[in-house]
């Protein structure tokens, strides 16, 4: 800075400027055709996994992203929950858990992209869908259709969050990392309900989105008639047969499922690794080039986020990275030896558009072949027996329900079902402490002498709270989700000679959708359903 103080000065300030632009990062253009996203004029394969920054920590967010990283993959993916930011109607959070900035930022200082799934529905096993409780009480509203109560909140939340983006200067067209967006979510799976207002919600959702001109491409997943020019996308355990609505468009897979969501009660769910492995491998064999893993990180679900039905606290999701942060093995190192297969092939992917062979009954070939380029995908895709085919006079031996990567057309680097990342294991201990006391007042008090935190929700009725009405009350308008409980308590009085009492067993019936029924007589408990 020596040198600038002794030039004149309108041009050390030239020189100046010069010197913060040098400083900033350069804008990237993207765009796609039908083979792929195009950035910078480069069309690119591409591996992602959703974290989603509510179901973290800010101080877990730089450890998650270098694990993703070091994974192989090139972007992150999360939805944006409106009723995060915006729990009170025209007052923002984006603090703490909520801090997106921050996240989309953290994710540029591991070397990735990001797909940012604006919806503002979301789904997600998410509390109301991650539509926030006031939206419900709006005169006239009608959610997710051709309603102009909702369509003007939708509007002013959506441009809310891309004027934030567009704020801290992180779409791709500014030097950020957000290549990708998304409005709407999954609307396909339910638009028949709608029917003509439907279809005018969506031309309207997608010329909303286009106009608010963030300078990267938008999607709609699970939506084939999604308007140009938005990329229509495919979720599922299994994608590689998908094919665009239009043929100008790429084949993108928006939510490949790791495992699954955990319900109170139900079993833990688990999806093996080499049946994850080969559905990846399937889907770029087929002619994908960007498939997303939902989720890579799951993590949890604080306070009471977690929609229905009956979703646990956990957001697990059996994902190459656990609730906790930690690599899952050898689900992660798999998945990473996959992904550096695939990049081996990238030249040959890019260049040309897939062709097909049969190499007899349940196994195939797609070869990438131009010029010099070449790469193959072997697959058998029985899921019983072994086979051992024969391709350009060569004999490879493909285990069942698998695919061979050879990005030279020759060599296997590697197959699906053959793992040789580590095997590893994550046990939970007792720290000290039990929470399996019968006495409710024992767990606080070993809590309280712990470095643990806990709340307390009041749990029944009280005469502060207490009402008598007829019948049954719709729960959102009378709990205005400040509690998850709404209890009914009714009680019949028998007369010591009616004939109820007769007999050794009376049954009481309650038509009721409520979810749990206690029963007492005399102030005796006897029993529940």
């Amino acid at each position: 800075m020596a040198a600038v103080g002794r030039l004149p000065g309108a041009a050390a300030a030239l020189l100046l400027a010069l010197l913060c632009l040098a400083g900033t990062s350069a804008a990237t253009n993207v765009t796609y055709d039908h083979r792929a996203l195009v950035i910078d004029g480069v069309r690119r394969v591409l591996v992602s996994g959703s974290i989603h920054y509510p179901r973290s920590t800010p101080d877990m967010w730089p450890g998650l992203m270098q694990k993703a990283k070091d994974g192989g993959l090139d972007m992150v993916e999360t939805y944006v929950f409106w009723d995060a930011h915006e729990p009170v109607r025209g007052q923002y959070d984006f603090e703490g858990r909520n801090d997106l900035v921050r996240f989309v930022k953290a994710a540029a200082d591991a070397g990735l992209y990001v797909h940012l799934r604006i919806g503002p529905y979301v789904c997600a096993e998410w509390n109301y869908g991650g539509f926030p409780l006031w939206l419900h009480f709006i005169p006239g509203i009608k959610f997710r259709t051709d309603n102009e109560p909702f369509k003007t909140e939708m509007q002013r939340f959506t441009e809310k969050v891309v004027a934030t983006m567009k704020g801290a200067g992180l779409y791709a067209s500014q030097g950020g990392p957000i290549i990708l967006s998304q409005i709407e979510n999954e609307y396909g799976n339910i638009d028949a309900s709608y029917g003509a207002p439907g279809k005018s919600y969506i031309r309207w959702a997608a010329g909303m989105a286009v106009a608010l001109d963030t300078g990267v491409p938008w999607v709609m997943c699970q939506q084939a008639d999604a308007p140009a020019p938005l990329i229509n996308t495919c979720n599922g355990f299994y994608c590689d047969q998908f094919t665009p609505s239009l043929p100008s468009s790429p084949k993108l897979w928006t939510e490949n499922w790791s495992g699954w969501f955990l319900s109170f009660g139900g079993a833990v769910p688990y999806r093996p690794t080499e049946d994850l492995a080969f559905a990846v491998a399937r889907f770029y064999q087929r002619g994908g080039t960007l498939q997303n893993y939902y989720m890579y990180h799951g993590g949890t679900n604080f306070g009471r986020s977690s929609g229905g039905p009956f979703i646990s606290t956990s957001y697990d999701y059996d994902a190459p990275i656990d609730e906790y942060g930690l690599v899952r093995q050898p689900k992660w190192g798999h998945l990473r030896d996959v992904h550096k297969a695939i990049k081996m092939c990238e030249p040959a992917l890019i260049a040309t558009d897939p062709s097909y062979m049969s190499l007899g009954q349940n196994a195939e070939a797609h070869v990438y072949k131009t010029g010099s380029l070449c790469a193959a995908f072997l697959a058998n895709i029985d899921n019983q027996s072994d086979k051992t085919v024969t391709f350009n006079g060569k004999a490879y031996k493909l285990p069942a329900w698998s695919v061979s990567i050879l990005p030279d057309c020759t060599n296997v680097v590697l197959n699906t079902a053959q793992i040789n990342s580590q095997v590893a294991s994550t046990q939970m201990r007792n720290l000290g402490f039990s929470t399996q006391a019968s006495d409710g007042s024992s767990v606080e008090a070993e809590l309280a002498s712990s470095t643990w935190s806990y709340a307390v929700e009041p749990v029944g009725i009280t005469k502060e709270n207490a009402m008598t009405k007829p019948g049954l009350m719709e729960q959102i308008n009378t709990t205005a989700d400040a509690s998850d409980f709404l209890w009914y308590s009714t009680s019949i009085v028998v007369a010591a000679g009616e004939p109820y009492l007769n007999g050794s067993q009376s049954n009481l019936l309650v038509n009721s959708l409520g979810h749990v029924l206690q029963v007492f007589i005399n102030g005796k408990f006897a029993g529940n359903v």
